[in-house]
């Protein structure tokens, strides 16, 4: 199961989820010069991301509102990026966040677990329903795929849904992972983890423990370290014995070069000292909390 590799890669690695959430504007000047076409520029930016931080990531998450919005030149870059990181062994994560039900759900999962655009991982929103999350099943079961399912998002308007109150201190967000953990028992891996996880946003640390412990068979998939609040600190305590989830950045790697002077003459070494210190910075947080 594709929740074991993931475990084990974050053993052997560290909590780093290379978000490549590409966007032309981010070649420098020389790069965008060297590749003007669309397709090109945008796999030729991720492949040097990709071969930099190969052995320092834990994870690759592509999301594809940026492939789509370049039209189908954007997508054939998707489409590479996809596989080429899959040619590495390299773990993927494709941020499409459906949420759909019947035929529809069928034709996503299809889409996205198969054939040219598919992914180990594949985000999804739960807020139809958790019939919406049926029609990918049978690709955890039969293939190993695994789903990261919306549960607490680190944006600010998650106040005016997940955070409803619906009585006894319980908020939407708290029913929807208990639904999902429960959900996720019957697709557990050896590692103790569902293929089933859940998107949590790490920017109330408050509510760390109670919730690792509320869904204690489910990884995370963590947004909100870095520009939005997230410490190390704070992510560690959404960890089980320093495993259990992974961090994702992306402008914060992809862009590192923009905060290094001459760092536009050697964008993957900007990315890779990022990715190592967002590594470490996690790691010694997990060994200062004894976890």
């Amino acid at each position: 199961m594709m929740i074991d590799h993931l475990y084990d890669s974050v053993a052997k690695r560290g909590h780093v989820c290379v978000g490549l959430d590409t966007d032309y504007s981010y070649l420098p000047p020389a790069m965008a010069s060297q590749y003007p076409d669309i397709t090109d520029g945008l796999f030729q930016f991720n492949k040097a991301i990709i071969d930099a931080t190969l052995d320092v990531a834990a994870c690759y998450k592509v999301q594809i509102a940026y492939y789509e919005s370049f039209g189908i030149p954007g997508l054939v870059a998707y489409q590479r990026t996809l596989q080429y990181l899959r040619s590495l062994k390299a773990i993927t994560i494709a941020d499409i966040k459906r949420g759909d039900i019947a035929k529809t759900a069928e034709m996503y999962a299809k889409a996205h677990f198969a054939g040219d655009f598919e992914a180990d991982f594949i985000t999804l929103s739960p807020y139809m329903g958790l019939d919406s999350l049926s029609p990918y099943l049978p690709y955890l079961k039969e293939k190993g795929k695994g789903v990261f399912v919306l549960i607490r998002t680190s944006n600010e308007g998650a106040k005016d849904i997940e955070y409803l109150p619906i009585g006894e201190g319980r908020r939407v967000y708290h029913e929807v992972g208990e639904k999902l953990n429960a959900m996720g028992k019957e697709f557990l891996g050896r590692c103790g983890y569902s293929a089933i996880g859940g998107v949590m946003g790490c920017t109330h640390a408050d509510e760390a423990a109670e919730i690792r412990s509320l869904l204690d068979t489910t990884f995370f998939l963590i947004p909100g370290y870095g520009a939005q609040g997230g410490k190390a600190e704070d992510i560690a305590r959404y960890l089980h014995q320093g495993n259990g989830g992974v961090v994702n950045s992306s402008r914060g790697i992809l862009l590192a070069y923009r905060k290094q002077e001459h760092g536009e003459e050697d964008i993957a070494a900007c990315a890779r000292a990022e990715a190592i210190r967002m590594r470490d910075d996690i790691l010694n947080a997990i060994r200062q909390q004894g976890m």
